[in-house]
């Protein structure tokens, strides 16, 4: 075997036991996002861009109870939708993709959000990541790896990428994972990123995957921080 295959076999392996071991330590870990319907997970997810998923809980409540599917959300007034997301940040830009992405749902998809990754791509303010999101957790779909700022940071430090791009974060880790656990391995990765491998200061002492880790072996716990993370996954 060549040493090229004998790498890419290792970090296979590795990568599998990181995943075995965020499944036992996050076993119940789902979308943290709140919707009722495929729609309303894609505003959910649009929303969430640079903004906490718990902001953004704030907000769709009043959303949804005024604008509840796609045709009310395409209709409604862009004052009235800039105002009700206005706390998640860019919200202009927000309220307009929500609202051309709701029309055009209405128009070609028959108010219905399409299962079809190069569909919800033809959607305004719709990349992979938000794709990934909808068809994982509103139609148990795995087009793909959905990479956020936690699943590439982590992704990174785990020395499974060395890229920063996220579509090219997400091939690379579509190459080490099985198809039926990318969405298993983002969620739980965010998960672990939020509780644990924060981009600051991340806990490496209290980490239950630092033996797997490159950053984790190499870095003491009283010399943890960023910078030094940074340089040495570059």
């Amino acid at each position: 075997m060549s040493t090229n295959r004998k790498k890419s076999s290792s970090k296979k392996q590795r990568t599998h036991s990181i995943l075995v071991r965020l499944k036992r330590l996050y076993p119940d870990a789902t979308c943290s996002l709140t919707y009722s319907t495929p729609v309303q997970l894609l505003v959910a997810t649009i929303l969430s861009a640079q903004c906490t998923d718990e902001r953004v809980n704030k907000v769709t409540p009043e959303l949804f109870r005024q604008f509840p599917d796609a045709e009310s959300l395409g209709n409604a007034p862009i004052e009235e939708l800039e105002n009700l997301v206005r706390s998640t940040g860019f919200y202009r830009n927000k309220a307009k993709n929500i609202k051309a992405a709701c029309q055009k749902i209405v128009k070609d998809f028959d108010g219905k959000v399409p299962q079809k990754m190069e569909e919800l791509l033809q959607l305004r303010g719709v990349a992979r990541k938000t794709a990934n999101v909808v068809m994982a957790h509103a139609f148990g779909i795995n087009a793909g790896v959905t990479v956020d700022t936690h699943v590439g940071r982590l992704s990174q430090r785990l020395g499974l990428t060395k890229h920063e791009d996220a579509v090219r974060i997400e091939r690379d880790l579509m190459k080490l994972l099985p198809q039926a656990d990318w969405e298993n391995w983002s969620i739980r990765l965010i998960y672990h990123g939020r509780a644990v491998c924060k981009a600051r200061n991340p806990a490496c002492e209290e980490c239950e995957i630092a033996d797997l880790c490159p950053i984790g072996q190499q870095i003491s716990p009283q010399n943890a921080n960023i910078d030094v993370i940074s340089s040495a996954v570059r």
